[in-house]
Order: C-alpha cells, then sequence, then structure tokens
C-alpha cells in the first residue's frame, strides 16, 4: 500500500496531464448516476471532479444544480470547455469551499482513494444536507476478456493493485453502504489505448525508461493481438462499481 505523501504525489500528477485525461478517459454509464443520486435531489456536488466526466452525466440527468469541487486548477480549466456553465472551485475532499447543509449529494467518481477519510467523511458531511446522499463510483477494465487482462498485466510493471478499496469503509456520521456493479462498454479508436496509459498517475510519475517499456508493450499487444490488430475501434469493456450511503439525519 503506497503511502500517503506517495498518494499526494500520484494525485497531484494528474494537473500535468489534464487534456489527455479529458480526452482519453472514459465516462460512466447513466444508469450509475440514476443509481447514485436520488430522484428528490436538488443540487448536487462533484467532488474531485477532475475533467467533468461524471459531471456531464449529473447535468444532463436534468433538474439538478451542479457544482463542481477539484484541487488541480488545469482539470478544471477542462471541465469548463466540456461542461460550460457549471460553477467550480478548487478544494479537496479534506477542506471544501461550500457553507454548511449546501447540497442534497456529494459524488466522487474515480478519486475516493485519494482522500483521508478521517478528515474527508465529516467534511462531506458539513456540507450536505441532513438525510442527504454520498455516492462513489469508479470505473475497472473487465479482465475477464482475454486481451484486458493481458492489458492489465502491462500496467501492472508500474503500480500495484491497492487504488481503491472494493468496499469503501465510510463510517459514522453516515448510514449502511449499498453497492452495485454496472457492466458496459466504451467504444474507442485503438490508439487511444496508448494516451489511456499516458493519463494514468503511475504512467506520468514514472521514469522514462519505464515510460517507454510500457508504451512499447502496449504497441506490441495492440498490432499482435488476435482480437485488436488491425482495429480501428476497439471495445474496452468496464465495471462501473457503485456505492451510496445516507448521512443520519
Amino acid at each position: 500500500m503506497r503511502n500517503r505523501s506517495s498518494m499526494t504525489e500520484h494525485a497531484r500528477s494528474f494537473d500535468r496531464a489534464a487534456a489527455v485525461y479529458a480526452a482519453t478517459r472514459p465516462s460512466y454509464p447513466p444508469a450509475a448516476v440514476d443509481w447514485l443520486v436520488p430522484r428528490s435531489a436538488r443540487r448536487v456536488l462533484d467532488l474531485a471532479a477532475g475533467t467533468g466526466k461524471l459531471t456531464r452525466l449529473l447535468v444532463d440527468r436534468g433538474g439538478l444544480e451542479v457544482v463542481a469541487v477539484d484541487p488541480a486548477p488545469n482539470m478544471l480549466g477542462e471541465l469548463h470547455e466540456h461542461v460550460p456553465g457549471v460553477p467550480t472551485f478548487v478544494g479537496t475532499a479534506e477542506n471544501l469551499p461550500l457553507p454548511d447543509d449546501a447540497v442534497d449529494v456529494v459524488t466522487v467518481a474515480q478519486a475516493w482513494h485519494w482522500v483521508d477519510p478521517a478528515a474527508a467523511v465529516p467534511e462531506i458531511a458539513r456540507v450536505l444536507r441532513p438525510g442527504g446522499t454520498l455516492g462513489l463510483v469508479w470505473n475497472s477494465r473487465d479482465e475477464s476478456v482475454a486481451w484486458v487482462a493481458e492489458f492489465g498485466d502491462i500496467l501492472i510493471r508500474l503500480y500495484e493493485r491497492d487504488e481503491q478499496e472494493l468496499a469503501p469503509d465510510i463510517g459514522a456520521p453516515f448510514g449502511p453502504v449499498e453497492s452495485t456493479t454496472i457492466r458496459w462498454t466504451q467504444a474507442m479508436p485503438a490508439e487511444t489505448l496508448v494516451d489511456l496509459v499516458r493519463s494514468r498517475s503511475y504512467f506520468i510519475t514514472a521514469t522514462p525508461e519505464q515510460q517507454a517499456d510500457v508504451l512499447g508493450a502496449v504497441g506490441d499487444l495492440l498490432a499482435g493481438h488476435a482480437e485488436l490488430a488491425g482495429r480501428d475501434v476497439i471495445d474496452l469493456p468496464y465495471l462501473a462499481d457503485c456505492f451510496r450511503t445516507r448521512l443520519d439525519a
């Protein structure tokens, strides 16, 4: 398990690759938003919003006033390009720039493993209205597919498989955590698989030699695997793991 200082370095690295992140990282299935955000909700904070992958879906849902917070200004710059009109603030889960009882829902996509729960949980509870919902979601590649498993084996040359908890422990003042998994697929140009690697924190912080090794191996996979070779567009299957819990009223 990485220590906290190492995790902070990796988290901050995204600001150096904001444009690549925006162009290559997957979105989320709309069904995840429907499951995470109650129909009665009116104001939602998309926390650690990054370039706005989940923010866009929250806006598209309709009937929601959405505000976004992220610690990386360059990431929020990309969000403004892709989801114009959403108010944004620089901040962290441990220090939110919102008043008490400000929102009905807080969503966190692909980022819960970066936060310090001891500080973040009470801070999120502070900005939530009584009975409000905390919703977490992250994509993981579906490695039951052979070529995706090979792709994963290449990537673990740079990291250990410890980025997130599969069952996050949130605790008081929140209630029990519910969970569901939604299978979905992202169609993408084949060459985008290389850029997807470039957007990962463990790639951004790797040495040039490590980066070259991994990019070469991904190129070989694209050229040599029977399911990928010669294809202009590939389907990358994902599992969207979703978790929700309500603030005790």
